[in-house]
């Protein structure tokens, strides 16, 4: 199994780290610390030897900052995850606050007094982070200060797990369908377009994107924990551990790239400084400790060059992804055949169970290399977690007249997936129909959505919630994020959110996931992959529109659909969509899966 069911949340020790903490702080002369749910990459999954937010606060969600000052301590986090943080945290140390209604500014003015100082790691904070709160406390004289080692590894100690040294794998060109050198080529040019000598590669996507390379340092993503730099005229240096590299490896590589080791970086970096180079670096993804290495006066601000270039699938990642959803639907269709059959049966089914179920479908297909990241099997109650993380002592049976919400994905090599379905156990109530349906409508208008060139996510948002704000309902995250190509499930800078101020480019793939959660009782979500297609004109239209192709292939619960909800055309696409999904499908299943999905995808 990729995936294991011990809790890593443990806040039973909370108070006593806490304490360490705070005393660390007194022999300082600080008044407060900062501490991130970050590594020195700034990505979103970090390495056990970097979850100093977990081990502190026991909060085990994948964004989130903790700040603990002499007298209080708060921890911020987004609306996916306010009640997981309630759940995991002791409310008597920490505050549980949500962002964006509650900032580190209005904590810090009502906490701290005039002159007081905060203190952070220079790794784990980007220079857009420190620069705004230098701004927003500066008016009340409150400092600042970078500190030198992390105070949470003084304290974590021996005990702190060792740094990832997993091995590198080359992806070959036959999934990369673009060479190492040519795509160091372009976007060296694009660097002296921009008059820039070099940029600074911090997060792993990108720099295995470039080299085609893969790894494992970071469960359920294939990258390689590295930093390297993209000269303008040079081959780029790569700083990793070389105890990652076996000789084939290696000689990929040095191909196209100099290897060199982690501590070759900071010297590095002060002879291009000393050489009066221009260094370009991303403000918003970058550790402060490069900026203040570098200098104010050597960098430019401007985004990972890589970024969109990744996001941008090439021809031959648009192939695999269409390969690796048709196979993952196959085995997420007798996934939901077996469950449906189990749950008919009275099968005694619990949430660990379905789990390891549809991870064994996967790994029937011969091709699974990891899961895309930790299935959410959330019964009733547990499905109104955003996250949920299902363990030993959360798991819940599936119950008659529940829902269950399983979201899951699964790393193959030609694509990387990602797919939530809501299932009746049993009968639903009108309400649990109800706000499906409303999901559902969100969910058909992002798929059926024409915009033109220049369109971004944040201008898409709003019409995934549309029919639930008529019922007075919403939901606490963004509609869509963007997928790599056997890299992270969640990649910039593309989203369908209130953040999402990228334009939408053919070739990108994001996730389509409208939500409704009622805490306490259940969770309703429906996802699916698409990807930006190319322009075109619409039938009696004049202008050329982009749209989205459907890539995730498995039936809707339809016992969960009010079909006085929806609009002609609304019926129309869902018995288009699973009308293809059984035509896709089908010929790959076994006579009683095949029976099964013949009637789940029935017209409406």
């Amino acid at each position: 199994m990729f995936q294991t069911f011990d809790s890593s949340s443990d806040s039973s020790k909370t108070a006593e780290r806490v304490a360490d903490l705070r005393a660390a702080l007194r022999q300082r002369g600080l008044h407060a610390y900062l501490v991130p749910r970050a590594d020195e990459h700034q990505g979103e999954y970090v390495p056990p030897s970097s979850e100093r937010l977990a081990w502190l606060t026991g909060f085990t969600g994948s964004a989130g900052f903790a700040v603990i000052g002499l007298e209080r301590a708060a921890l911020f986090v987004d609306g996916r995850y306010t009640v997981q943080a309630r759940s995991q945290v002791d409310t008597t140390i920490f505050e549980i606050l949500q962002i964006p209604a509650n900032s580190l500014k209005d904590w810090a003015t009502s906490a701290l007094s005039d002159g007081q100082t905060i203190g952070f790691d220079p790794w784990l904070a980007t220079l857009t982070q420190v620069e705004q709160l230098r701004t927003d406390l500066g008016k009340r004289q409150i400092r600042v200060k970078e500190v030198t080692g992390n105070l949470v590894d003084r304290i974590w100690g021996r005990s702190r797990p060792s740094p990832p040294a997993a091995p590198v794998r080359i992806q070959p060109l036959e999934y990369a369908g673009e060479s190492a050198a040519d795509k160091i080529k372009r976007l060296q040019q694009q660097l002296r377009n921009d008059r820039h000598d070099a940029a600074i590669l911090t997060q792993p996507d990108s720099i295995c994107w470039l080299l085609n390379i893969r790894g494992g340092d970071v469960a359920h993503n294939p990258v390689v924990l590295a930093f390297a730099i993209l000269h303008a005229r040079t081959k780029p240096d790569l700083f990793i551990d070389p105890a990652k590299l076996d000789a084939e490896v290696r000689r990929h590589i040095k191909s196209v790239a100099n290897i060199r080791a982690p501590a070759e970086l900071g010297p590095l970096l002060d002879s291009l400084k000393e050489a009066g180079r221009c260094i370009r670096l991303s403000p918003n993804n970058t550790a402060w400790w490069f900026a203040r290495r570098i200098g104010t006066r050597q960098f430019a601000r401007a985004p990972d060059p890589i970024v969109l270039p990744k996001a941008i699938k090439n021809t031959t990642e648009i192939a695999g992804s269409r390969a690796a959803h048709l196979r993952d639907g196959v085995a997420m269709t007798r996934f939901l055949s077996w469950l449906d059959s189990a749950a008919a049966t009275r099968a005694g089914i619990d949430e660990i169970t379905a789990v390891q179920q549809l991870e064994n479908y996967r790994a029937e297909t011969g091709a699974l290399k990891e899961i895309s990241f930790d299935t959410i099997s959330g019964s009733g109650p547990n499905g109104a977690i955003v996250h949920y993380r299902v363990n030993r002592a959360t798991n819940r049976m599936l119950t008659s007249g529940e829902l269950f919400l399983i979201d899951s994905g699964a790393q193959y090599q030609d694509g990387t997936t990602d797919i939530t379905r809501t299932v009746a156990i049993g009968k639903p109530s009108n309400e649990m129909r109800q706000r499906f349906t409303r999901v559902l409508k969100g969910h058909i208008a992002i798929a059926t959505a024409r915009f033109p060139k220049g369109t971004r996510g944040v201008d898409l948002d709003s019409h995934a919630r549309w029919a639930l704000w008529q019922a007075g309902l919403d939901y606490d995250h963004g509609t869509g994020h963007g997928v790599g190509s056997y890299l992270s499930v969640h990649e910039g800078p593309q989203s369908i959110s209130r953040l999402g101020t990228v334009p939408l480019e053919p070739g990108m793939i994001l996730s389509n996931e409208p939500g409704y959660y009622k805490e306490g009782e259940y969770g309703i979500r429906i996802e699916n992959l698409v990807l930006v297609s190319d322009p075109s004109i619409p039938d009696g239209g004049e202008r050329s529109m982009l749209g989205f192709e459907t890539l995730t292939l498995a039936p809707i619960d339809r016992r969960l659909v009010d079909k006085s909800l929806l609009t002609t055309a609304e019926r129309q696409w869902l018995d288009a969509y699973h009308a293809r999904v059984r035509s896709e499908l089908e010929p790959h299943l076994d006579a009683s899966t095949a029976v099964w999905l013949a009637a789940a995808c029935k017209p409406l």
